[in-house]
């Protein structure tokens, strides 16, 4: 395709719903999905993507493959060069050999556990796990994930071939106290996400006494680390 041709394409995606997640705020989303297997969100449909039929047969997955679209990165020129998170923001990596948001048509990709398909007023919303997006982001698409063609054993994963280190996660009292509205699944939940240390990765190894906030399930979560342990002060609803 030459260059004037792409230059008047025009691609019109619609959307299709909506996620509602326990995170009000990019900082402190997981780089990865899966990696607080249990911050429970709900998947809303729009009319008329809600039609009940356009998911017959979906209960025969355990997990989806849910597209979505980075509505809080701003548009922007294109962006050749990126500088990821994980690898503290200081190295320079092509775009296309990240998962940088910032990047053209700004979609974002992961896997999420179905955990229950329901409707309201006659439109289905389906409840899953482990999504790593931000509560209102946008759908664009959801595809069954299908394990045969999907997981690949021997792939090479690049600079993410590890998980990411995990943090030891404590409450003082005061916290646990202003967490008490919270399901066990919503504070283990919590937990996961904390464990991932939200902070920018080049702060991972040096000493930091500044206290970090987090919207996080309804609440202002007051957190700060040392070493390897993540302390929880308190959580301002």
């Amino acid at each position: 395709m030459s260059q004037k041709s792409n230059d008047n394409l025009s691609l019109n995606l619609p959307l299709i719903g909506q996620v509602h997640s326990p995170y009000g705020q990019k900082f402190a989303v997981p780089r990865q999905s899966a990696l607080a297997p249990d911050v429970v969100s709900e998947l809303e449909f729009f009319a008329p993507y809600g039609d009940p039929q356009a998911f017959i047969g979906i209960e025969g997955f355990s997990h989806l493959h849910l597209i979505f679209y980075f509505h809080q990165v701003p548009a922007e020129e294109f962006r050749a060069m990126v500088r990821p998170p994980r690898l503290g923001g200081n190295l320079h990596l092509g775009v296309f050999a990240t998962r940088s948001p910032f990047r053209p048509a700004r979609l974002g990709l992961s896997i999420v556990k179905l955990e229950r398909i329901y409707q309201v007023n006659g439109l289905v919303r389906l409840q899953v796990s482990g999504a790593d997006v931000v509560d209102g982001t946008p759908i664009v698409d959801i595809k069954p994930y299908i394990p045969f063609v999907d997981a690949l054993p021997h792939a090479q994963g690049g600079f993410a071939s590890m998980p990411p280190k995990i943090k030891k996660v404590v409450f003082t009292s005061r916290a646990q106290q202003d967490l008490q509205a919270l399901t066990a699944r919503e504070f283990k939940a919590l937990e996961q996400i904390l464990a991932q240390d939200p902070r920018p990765a080049y702060k991972a190894e040096h000493d930091d006494p500044k206290i970090y906030y987090a919207k996080l399930f309804g609440y202002n979560v007051a957190f700060g680390v040392k070493a390897d342990t993540v302390t929880v002060l308190e959580a301002v609803k």
